[in-house]
């Protein structure tokens, strides 16, 4: 079933890119009295799927804003932790530790374990791959770049954020040029973020940006509502011309992730059934922040804190 594991040798498939599929390491235990999610137990996040939050965007409690607070603090702190480990020779499986351990001591479920299926505790995706990569044996090498996603749930509540990371003294230009247009693209959109906006106005802020720098946006995917399910209302499709329905309110809560390639904005999928990757091949990076409306603008749930690691342009 889709991601519960892969083949012994090496897929036949169409490959896009030079990035192959490693082996990968058995799925990591969660201490039976850290509460856990459905799906953790099943593969099938039946109380999501079956929510009326999938058609209704809810507007959150100060309760709950307040558990949403903490868990995103959480989750920036545990990116934070391996945003520090990412370096040439360190394979994807040591980041999907690490996230894993840094969930398991604030007491919380690292959220994409067992969702869907999906066998680790992160999604790390290296240069070709979009989104949803699953952590392997492959050694980091010099030049490349890896987006790590993660998601905690703590005390029944979600945080969300990605970063995309150079690795090494060795990166290209092009890719610097990737990495930092995709970062600007969600500020851009960030600044649009406040009540009355409608959602769909999101991705034409995104496209008017990212087509100045000469790079695509992906449209397959999309952010999404976030609170006491991992997805839920809205959709927050990243491109211009998209459908989306509904304005921002106050006390809403949900990711802003666009996805920015270098070639096309066209993708497709490796046999695990999890890997997005670029269609011709080309770079693609991401950034993803959980935000609350307020009254006059957003907060940023997940915003980098002082002790937070620089990025390549802070360094």
């Amino acid at each position: 079933r889709r991601g519960q594991g892969r083949s012994t040798s090496m897929p036949t498939f169409g490959w896009t890119g030079r990035l192959r599929p490693y082996r990968i390491s058995p799925q990591r235990e969660v201490p039976e009295d850290i509460p856990r999610p459905d799906y953790a137990a099943t593969g099938y996040p039946q109380e999501e799927v079956e929510s009326h939050q999938q058609s209704v965007t809810p507007i959150r409690s100060p309760e709950a804003v307040e558990g949403m607070r903490r868990v995103c603090r959480a989750a920036r702190e545990i990116l934070d932790e391996a945003h520090r480990v990412v370096k040439p020779g360190v394979t994807t499986d040591e980041i999907d530790r690490v996230v894993h351990d840094a969930t398991l001591e604030r007491r919380a479920y690292p959220s994409p374990l067992n969702y869907y299926n999906f066998p680790k505790s992160v999604c790390t995706s290296v240069n070709e791959v979009i989104c949803h990569g699953i952590p392997d044996q492959r050694e980091l090498e010099d030049g490349d770049i890896v987006n790590v996603d993660v998601t905690a749930m703590l005390d029944g509540f979600y945080g969300d954020l990605n970063e995309t990371f150079t690795v090494g003294p060795s990166v290209s230009p092009e890719a610097k040029h990737l990495v930092k247009s995709a970062y600007d693209c969600l500020f851009k959109a960030i600044g649009c973020v406040k009540p009355g906006t409608k959602f769909r106005e999101v991705g034409n802020v995104i496209s008017r940006f990212c087509q100045e720098q000469g790079l695509s946006v992906v449209k397959s995917y999309c952010g999404h509502g976030i609170g006491d399910l991992f997805h839920c209302a809205p959709q927050i499709p990243h491109y211009s011309g998209n459908k989306a329905v509904g304005v921002m309110k106050p006390g809403m809560t949900f990711t802003i992730e666009p996805m920015i390639n270098v070639g096309n904005w066209r993708d497709t999928l490796w046999p695990d059934g999890w890997t997005a990757v670029t269609q011709d091949g080309s770079w693609s990076a991401q950034f993803e922040h959980t935000l609350l409306v307020t009254d006059k603008g957003c907060d940023i749930l997940t915003a980098r804190l002082d002790s937070s690691p620089p990025l390549f342009w802070e360094e």
